[in-house]
């Protein structure tokens, strides 16, 4: 058992403390918000993650998981330190390092032993120096202490499957001694570990972000030139991804990539890029191919409802940025909800868990109480994030309670000719129904 401190306790820090936990190691999570922490506590999650709040309360029940808004309190036994906090993007998309910065000097400021220091937080290629160099300032007595990179590669949704199950571990130092105490806590995950330095390691978070929304991004432009030549770009992805060299995952075309980690690391890189004199076309074309599906969107809804949007009441069916989870950061929706409302639509939305954060963020946006509420009245529905619930729906219902049956598939979550049977005006995401009448 190895006592670990964790700081920060968003979807990183508080699956990376609670899977650390469950595998039996004595952990302490650390954040300065207090009311978050006062919800741990009682064993109450801030975040929605499919299995997270029963690991959590399991164990703390066990006495391994503790929560604290101090780092002398957290540091008192700890020998490792993972820091896990945002960083969000700054005006110009590069990635925002000031809670990485307060995180670093709190825990100089606490430590009264030597100390392995780990960012998890994803972070810009040179930060575990930048790091280094701050704690060093900062501590009101040298201690050694050395700074680890192991960034996360866990999905919101699937978080815990993928901390426990990971592809492979990444760990960069320039401390072999301190890489290798960081590798035996990951030995229990029995998966590949990759040992290399600091700066690679950062590289490789950002470069693996970078390439699967560009996967994204590439399957949606296909998904736009399949609808202008009549194919169906769920069957070209199927075919594509049977080939080895390609594979299956991130070809699914729809509204584009949202979330906080694929918008910020693809800008975030992009400007790594150009501040050191490179020139990142490809970085460029896939952050503006995934714009264009919000006003995909937009302009299908425009077209099916007679070229204009003003009074319409459009339905927005998903408000996360993806199923699974309650963030709403950079999800289609809420962007889509805000050109619809520029172009005069009512905007309402629904979605399973996501609702309340929405509520605190835009307050322009009709809440409604399920799928059924939602349909009653409106001109066009967008389906904006595959949840579940909305593939179980009696869909005539749905259709007979709108205003118009028009449906636009921002996910390709139904057939379209199937939609199209039914009576609905559909529009799929390169999709287009055999029956010429759903076009």
């Amino acid at each position: 058992m190895r006592n670990i401190a964790v700081a920060g306790t968003g979807y990183v820090g508080l699956s990376t403390g609670t899977c650390f936990a469950d595998m039996g190691n004595n952990v302490t999570c650390i954040d300065i918000n207090e009311e978050k922490i006062a919800m741990l506590k009682r064993g109450e999650s801030p975040i929605y993650e499919p299995g997270l709040s029963e690991m959590i309360v399991r164990n703390m029940k066990a006495g391994r998981l503790h929560f604290t808004t101090s780092y002398e309190e957290a540091l008192k036994d700890a020998e490792f330190i993972f820091i896990c906090v945002g960083t969000p993007s700054g005006v110009d998309g590069e990635a925002d390092l000031q809670y990485v910065r307060m995180a670093a000097e709190s825990v100089a400021r606490a430590m009264t032993h030597p100390l392995i220091v780990i960012n998890k937080s994803t972070v810009p290629v040179g930060t575990g120096d930048w790091v280094a160099d701050i704690i060093r300032r900062s501590q009101p007595e040298p201690i050694d202490f050395s700074v680890v990179s192991c960034p996360e590669f866990t999905r919101e949704g699937s978080a815990i499957y993928d901390f426990m199950n990971p592809d492979r571990v990444v760990i960069g130092s320039r401390d072999p001694e301190a890489a290798e105490r960081v590798a035996q806590l990951h030995l229990p995950l029995r998966t590949r570990i990759i040992m290399t330095d600091l700066r690679t390691a950062e590289m490789i978070k950002y470069a693996s972000n970078a390439f699967l929304a560009t996967k994204i991004s590439f399957i949606n432009e296909i998904a736009v030139i399949c609808e202008k030549l009549g194919a169906d770009v769920r069957e070209v992805a199927e075919g594509m991804g049977f080939d080895r060299r390609i594979g299956s995952q991130f070809l699914n075309a729809g509204l584009g990539y949202g979330g906080s980690c694929f918008p910020k690391d693809v800008k975030a890189l992009e400007h790594m890029a150009l501040v050191h004199g490179s020139h990142p076309s490809l970085l460029r074309a896939v952050i503006d191919i995934n714009r264009d599906m919000r006003r995909w969107a937009v302009y299908n809804l425009r077209e099916l409802l007679g070229g204009k949007l003003d009074g319409k009441r459009i339905g927005l069916m998903g408000l996360a940025f993806k199923p699974n989870t309650d963030d709403i950061r950079e999800a289609p929706a809420l962007e889509i909800a805000h050109m619809l409302r520029n172009e005069g639509a009512l905007v309402s939305g629904y979605d399973p868990v996501a609702m309340a954060n929405v509520a605190r963020v835009d307050k322009q946006i009709r809440l409604a109480e399920d799928a059924y509420d939602l349909a009653a009245g409106a001109d066009a529905l967008l389906v904006c994030t595959e949840w579940n619930e909305f593939k179980q729906l009696d869909l005539l219902r749905l259709r007979d309670l709108m205003a118009q049956p028009i449906l636009v598939d921002g996910r390709n979550i139904y057939e379209p000719d199937m939609m199209v049977s039914l009576g609905f005006k559909y529009r799929g995401v390169g999709r287009v129904p055999r029956n010429a009448n759903g076009a």
